[in-house]
């Protein structure tokens, strides 16, 4: 039986540490820019069964890849009912189905429409839930939440039952999406407050790696606690700068080496 209790304080912790790969900023932002391009279609169902409509977003990019032609229940195409797990769905109802449909269907079945706890392990542990615990036997972090940051190295499950320990995941995890809309002000707003500090207090640092600045050195604090392993000195040279880059998806102001 896997519980909240149980990973709450896990969920956190791989959340305020969580390092995306530099490299896959751009194909991350990408995702991001579509989804907030269809806000208004997510919102319409969120307003429906009470669920953020990021969580939504990403599990629709996680299932079907943003496509609004799949079933978010397993991106099974809308012109037939779902095949794959969960079979059969939507119960009511004759295809083709609109995808608000569906994804009512889908959010309604794995219980999410009277799930209360929105907060960032809440949502966490959904995810890891509508997935599979699978990976938990395996000693790793799953994937499913994890791939493409620094909390997840390799090990996949490549179809039902078949684990393999060097199989690498190419796709972005859901903590990752929401960690980078959290980056980016878009999501979970408010229970990232030290991601705020980050990107105002950055905002005033400049590359500067052989003058002391009392603003760096704050900064560089502030990094740390997100999981960046900075010398705090007070001078804002590259490593500082590509924290902040880590963090804002902006380098320091002065940086000419990118």
């Amino acid at each position: 039986m896997h519980t909240i209790e149980q990973y709450k304080d896990e969920y956190q912790r791989l959340f305020d540490t969580c390092i995306i790969k530099e490299p896959k900023y751009p194909e991350i932002d990408s995702y991001i820019n579509k989804i907030v391009a269809n806000r208004s279609t997510y919102e319409s169902v969120s307003q429906k069964v009470n669920v953020p409509w990021y969580f939504i977003a990403i599990i629709h990019n996680m299932e079907c890849s943003l496509n609004f032609k799949r079933h978010l229940h397993n991106g099974d195409p809308l012109t037939a009912k779902t095949v794959h797990v969960s079979a059969g769905r939507p119960i009511n109802g004759n295809p083709p189905f609109t995808w608000e449909a569906s994804a009512i269907d889908a959010l309604t079945l794995e219980g999410f429409t009277a799930w209360k706890d929105w907060s960032v392990p809440g949502m966490l542990y959904s995810f890891e839930k509508y997935n599979g615990f699978g990976y938990r036997n395996k000693g790793i972090n799953s994937p499913y939440l994890w791939s493409m940051s620094n909390q997840y190295t390799k090990g996949k499950y490549t179809s039902d039952g078949h684990f393999d320990y060097d199989a690498i995941s190419n796709q972005c995890g859901a903590a990752v999406l929401l960690r980078r809309m959290a980056e980016k002000q878009i999501a979970v707003v408010g229970e990232t407050d030290v991601i705020s500090q980050i990107k105002q207090l950055g905002q005033q640092v400049k590359y500067d790696p052989k003058n002391y600045s009392q603003s760096a050195e704050q900064l560089q604090k502030l990094l740390n606690t997100v999981g960046r392993h900075l010398r705090v000195d007070g001078f804002a040279g590259r490593n500082t700068s590509d924290g902040y880059f880590s963090i804002s998806g902006k380098y320091l102001t002065g940086d000419k080496g990118k």
